[in-house]
């Protein structure tokens, strides 16, 4: 690759500018390390708590993607070693074996059971047309639930006359019928729902439990094995009842199915007690409002008393998984950047379980409270950790990265807190580069999240550590809109985005700038998705910004709303558009780039179906005609987003670099040159 270096002639003074590009030096981060990345995730502990297998992925040079194998350590993390080919690992209720998906046989992914004794025998179980999720051994041993896609008929069928011999005519055409008939990274979804199956732990053919022309999300078995619970929307014309679910339970042996919740509302994720009694699962009461946190309740197996046990905890849970003693349930929260453990009571109230300033995603537990899960933290990018949920004393058990991090000094990461318009209190966080001076002038990058209604936090990021070791200050914030702040926060967008977020991010950059050591002549930003859509609201709004890349991002409401990967959309203005175009236009990046002055590049994968390519195509056509400089980038090979595959990451950021770099104003000691670094 080549990187643009800027080499400093003659010594720099208190108060001269760092280069946009910082000078290469054998300790910093440098972007070749992400070649030799690793991940891990989902770590599970053995029922009898003496082993844990996770999955481990590692970077496939030669075919451009992320590889994943199982290991398998014991609970103290001793004889860390590599198990199979795989992933998604899931212990047997008596620990025997494990199953877990790889690619198989005929084609696609397949589930494979994995004997865990001295033999290791390795089976696949299943020889499935789609690829399985949810998968759930029975508690008796004896089966594995799972849902799949099930093709439908075909809703219109035409005659043709008959082909000649030898033919090549045009392929069918595809016939459409559904309201919501694509998903980004899935692609056309007209042609099936997805159902619950059962397939035997020993192998055979797969039986589908669910029928109709209805999606079934989750697999909760009872204890005694013979129900499945799992949410669906069974009801004519469901697709076109925006947020409503409820819980269902199926019989494994008759087919026969139960409905449990009947109120006005999204309940979901149900999870069965260990005494097959209760039920605890999440939920609210309908509303239009763009974010709710959402509350846990229980009700019993026959979906009697339902009450809501999760109190005044105004933030989304997830991961129930139910105390062996019946008691309440431990779930994951996000918490202002951070993310622990909690506990609610059947008998209502939400305690915290784990304490810290990181991102901790507990996955299993034995009935002993031994837990296991992951934590990443500014400088920790991500390893397994043990943990006692009697006491929240957490062990780190794994350090993945620590070969290709040994030597290399990182940013230093500092968290803030600024007031905004309206008395708002808004969180960010301030990413500096190595060997940080404060005396000096940095460029500045604002990363703007999406969503809208995401949430920037305290683990490792890669890119921003990336970015400041080439010389440049980040900052990131969780503007209004934000998760992790309550349902209040979230909702101060309603009706209202973009707008007032933009607010808090420009005083997020005013409180960073009055620290005096940014260049404000270098200000620089951007985002993808919801951050795309901000971007290209700034530019819009503001001349402040050297330069700006929109990335994925929304720019005309009228237009997205009806070719997004659903129709929910609609939903998030007061009027349907043809009804009153007014608020789409209102809030629609386009309508203001005659205002536009900022060299702004646009990034976006072809295959995007979330923010479709045309809205890229769009506000590059709009800004090209206008003269304002600019870039379209077309990821092969991507979705929703650009760093899918590790090329198109690394190319991320170095466009995203080389863009900046292109309009930074430099000082005449500087001097940009180019090096080859293969």
């Amino acid at each position: 690759m080549h990187r643009t270096v800027s080499l400093l002639l003659g010594i720099v003074v208190a108060g001269g500018i760092v280069p946009a590009v910082a000078q290469e030096s054998d300790d910093r981060l440098t972007l070749d390390v992400y070649l030799d990345w690793e991940r891990v995730s989902n770590p599970q502990v053995s029922p009898d708590g003496r082993q844990i297998v996770y999955t481990r992925q590692l970077v496939d040079k030669v075919n451009d993607r992320w590889q994943s194998s199982l290991w398998i350590m014991n609970a103290d993390g001793s004889r860390n070693r590599h198990l199979t080919e795989g992933s998604s690992p899931s212990w047997s209720p008596d620990g025997t074996r494990i199953l877990f998906t790889r690619k198989g046989e005929p084609q696609g992914t397949q589930i494979f059971v994995r004997w865990m004794d001295a033999e290791g025998a390795e089976t696949q179980i299943t020889t499935l047309d789609k690829s399985p999720s949810n998968m759930a051994w029975a508690p008796n041993g004896e089966q594995i639930a799972l849902t799949m896609t099930v093709p439908g008929e075909p809703q219109w069928k035409v005659s043709l006359p008959s082909r000649p011999t030898g033919a090549k005519w045009t392929e069918d055409p595809k016939v459409i019928t559904r309201l919501n008939y694509r998903r980004d990274r899935v692609g056309f979804i007209d042609d099936g729902y997805r159902h619950i199956f059962v397939v035997p732990s020993d192998g055979g053919t797969a039986r589908q439990l669910t029928n109709g022309n209805w999606n079934h999300n989750g697999v909760a078995w009872t204890p005694d094995s013979h129900e499945i619970l799992f949410s669906s929307n069974r009801v004519d014309g469901a697709e076109h009842i925006w947020r409503e679910s409820d819980i269902y339970a199926v019989s494994v042996e008759t087919r026969d199915i139960r409905q449990l919740t009947t109120r006005r509302g999204p309940d979901g994720s149900p999870v069965v007690s260990p005494d097959g009694r209760l039920v605890v699962y999440t939920g609210y009461d309908w509303t239009d409002d763009t974010f709710i946190a959402g509350d846990i309740y229980v009700m019993n197996i026959d979906g009697s008393n339902p009450r809501e046990i999760s109190g005044d905890h105004d933030r989304r849970a997830r991961g129930l998984t139910w105390a062996p003693d019946n008691g309440g349930v431990y779930f994951g929260s996000s918490d202002k950047g951070t993310s622990n453990v909690y506990f609610a009571s059947v008998n209502g109230g939400v305690r915290k379980v784990t304490d810290g300033n990181h991102r901790l995603q507990m996955s299993s537990m034995t009935d002993n409270f031994l837990a296991v899960g992951t934590l990443s933290s500014y400088h920790e990018p991500g390893d397994v950790v043990s943990f006692d949920l009697r006491n929240g004393k957490l062990e780190q058990l794994t350090n993945v990265n620590s070969d290709v991090l040994t030597g290399r000094k990182l940013a230093e990461v500092e968290e803030i807190w600024y007031k905004s318009v309206d008395d708002y209190d808004i969180q960010g966080w301030i990413i500096k580069p190595p060997d940080f001076d404060p005396s000096k002038k940095y460029p500045l990058i604002l990363s703007i999240h999406g969503g809208p209604h995401g949430m920037y936090g305290v683990g490792f990021n890669f890119g921003w550590q990336d970015h400041a070791a080439n010389g440049y200050v980040v900052l990131y914030t969780n503007p209004r809109g934000s998760s992790g702040y309550g349902s209040a926060f979230g909702n101060a967008i309603k009706r209202a985005y973009p707008g007032k977020d933009f607010d808090d991010l420009m005083a997020g950059v005013d409180t960073v700038i009055n620290r005096g050591y940014i260049d404000t002549r270098n200000l620089f930003v951007y985002g993808c998705s919801g951050g795309g859509v901000l971007t290209s609201w700034v530019v819009g709004h503001t001349e402040r910004f050297a330069a700006a890349s929109a990335n994925c991002p929304v720019i005309n409401w009228l237009s997205f709303v009806g070719t997004t990967d659903g129709a929910g959309w609609y939903r998030n203005f007061d009027k349907l558009p043809w009804e009153d175009p007014s608020e789409h236009l209102r809030r629609s990046p386009l309508m203001y780039v005659g205002n536009v002055t900022t060299p702004t590049m646009l990034m976006t994968g072809v295959n995007d179906l979330r923010t479709p390519m045309p809205q890229t195509e769009e506000y590059y056509m709009a800004l090209r005609y206008l003269q304002v400089p600019t870039a379209m980038i077309r990821f092969n090979n991507e979705w929703h987003g650009t760093t899918r595959t590790p090329s198109n990451f690394m190319r991320t950021q170095l466009y995203l670099r080389g863009w900046f770099e292109r309009y930074t104003t430099k000082d005449e000691t500087t001097v940009t040159t180019t090096s080859d670094t293969n």
